[in-house]
């Protein structure tokens, strides 16, 4: 008989809710070769596989503040830009109108308070003479005041349409992939409408939601091991909050694919490193399977074998977890035995 080896580098529990946790891990020899061997207590440590959404950290969706027909696009999904590289023109002859009656509101603004000004310096010339009276003293300081307050409102409606006018060219706030194109040359569009989504995917973030049992230990800035639609993947955790409107938590961390590795917004899975703990091992093809009752061999003292069914978990290269049924210090047999060894 074989003692199964007592230690193993890694193992994955399954979870239901919120991801799945591997099967264990091989240990460093392959299972044994001879017909049987003793099961003993195996203390392994658990990775919960999280599943979850590789997203890009930087995405935007870009609009416009004016209503206009559009003139120009000049990308297409898939086309690279940088930050402030021109991407789409409204038609914006319209605002013309409004600059001028703009600029029109600040001249007559400006030339209400010089003679303001002009007003107010006369009458406090005069007023130390008794030449003028305070109420009219009184009366052109307030007249200067609001001289100046319609000035300032006259310049801010005229920087307000100066910004209407930057809208009517819209440039990429930072450097990414088109990744999706709402309008066409001769579209009309109103302000709030999504013109173009652009996509920074050089850094993605994997979000996940775990129980907070799984959740404890994890902490900003561990390294964590991660697959992107099955490629290996290595992951930096950004925190660990509270998911809204649950009991959950959400375990985000960031991958590095300025190489350009993996597709964004593809699945993912997050591996999180959980407590350690005692388990049964035995080899797969020790495992009996009749419909759906799942069972082994037990060779007893008398050195009889009997089917005994069992409650077996994950499994994988070959290595099987017993949940139920089995104790350490039990030989299971590797092949079904003969009709006289039962």
């Amino acid at each position: 008989m074989t003692p199964f080896p007592r230690a193993l580098p890694l193992l994955a529990l399954a979870l239901a809710a919120c991801g799945t946790r591997s099967a264990p891990a091989a240990p460093a020899a392959a299972a044994p070769a001879s017909a049987s061997f003793t099961v003993h207590d195996t203390t392994i440590r658990a990775v919960l596989e999280a599943s979850g959404i590789a997203a890009p950290v930087r995405e935007a969706t870009l609009g416009t503040m004016l209503m206009g027909s559009v003139t120009d696009v000049l990308v297409h999904e898939g086309t690279r830009v940088a930050a402030g590289d021109l991407l789409l023109r409204i038609d914006a002859r319209d605002l013309g109108a409004k600059e001028a009656q703009a600029a029109a509101g600040v001249a007559q603004a400006e030339a209400m308070e010089a003679n303001a000004q002009a007003q107010t310096k006369r009458i406090r010339a005069l007023y130390p003479d008794s030449a003028a009276p305070r109420a009219q003293l009184d009366e052109a300081e307030a007249g200067l005041a609001r001289a100046e307050a319609g000035l300032r409102a006259a310049r801010a409606m005229a920087a307000e349409v100066d910004a209407l006018r930057a809208y009517a060219d819209v440039r990429a706030p930072f450097a990414g992939t088109i990744v999706k194109r709402f309008v066409d040359p001769g579209a009309f569009v109103a302000p709030g409408a999504p013109l173009l989504t652009l996509q920074d995917a050089r850094t993605l973030r994997i979000t996940v939601s775990v129980a907070p049992a799984d959740a404890r230990g994890i902490a900003r800035g561990q390294r964590l091991a991660a697959r992107i639609e099955g490629a290996d993947a290595a992951a930096v955790v950004e925190g660990v909050v509270p998911a809204p409107g649950s009991a959950l938590y959400a375990v985000n961390a960031l991958v590095d694919d300025a190489a350009g590795r993996y597709l964004p917004g593809a699945s993912a899975v997050l591996l999180l490193p959980l407590a350690p703990h005692a388990a049964i091992l035995v080899p797969e093809r020790a495992i009996v399977r009749e419909g759906e009752l799942t069972g082994a061999y037990v060779r007893g003292a008398d050195g009889r074998a009997a089917l005994r069914w069992i409650q077996t978990g994950r499994s994988t290269d070959g290595l099987v977890e017993v949940l139920a049924g089995l104790k350490a210090g039990e030989t299971v047999e590797l092949a079904a035995p003969s009709a006289g060894e039962r």
